[in-house]
């Protein structure tokens, strides 16, 4: 992966995200001096690269409420965990769902989704979805509830 310098710039007028306003791209392109197509052109490039993973709102859960924020884990077939991840991550309730190693004997779970919820028992309900949907293929699971925000931040190159 390598980028030449119109993503460099494009990078450095990003990394803390796209302008709120109606044409973000539009915005960046003047902000550089270029074309909105350049810009798109090379935004697109870098995301087929994997310079740029994706382009997404990233929501604040506690501004908007969602005060119980929790990783289930579960420990599913690993045969089964491409088509039950598929399932579960289809729940409007789910903000992120992924498959990670385990790290036997200590740590079982495979199956990784975010939830969200309001109150404590908004949280509790989904994660009772999740088992319902998993079935007898969820061996176990915990839920790990965030107990602070940690910034989140994307790709970082100076000047």
């Amino acid at each position: 992966m390598s980028i030449d310098e119109i993503d460099r710039q494009i990078i450095q007028v990003t990394q803390a995200g796209l302008p709120l306003v109606a044409e973000p791209y539009q915005a960046v392109a003047e902000q550089l001096g270029l074309s909105v197509q350049v810009v798109m052109l090379h935004m697109a490039e870098m995301q087929q690269t994997g310079v740029i993973r994706r382009i997404a709102a990233v929501p604040n859960h506690y501004k908007l409420g969602y005060r119980h924020n929790g990783m289930t884990v579960w420990d599913v077939g690993d045969d089964d965990v491409d088509r039950l991840g598929r399932q579960i991550a289809a729940l409007p309730f789910v903000s992120h769902c992924y498959q990670r190693p385990r790290h036997l004997p200590d740590w079982p779970y495979n199956l990784f989704a975010m939830v969200h919820g309001k109150t404590e028992q908004d949280a509790e309900r989904q994660v009772a979805i999740i088992a319902e949907l998993l079935g007898d293929h969820a061996r176990g699971h915990e839920v790990l509830y965030s107990s602070k925000i940690l910034k989140k931040t994307g790709l970082r190159i100076g000047g």
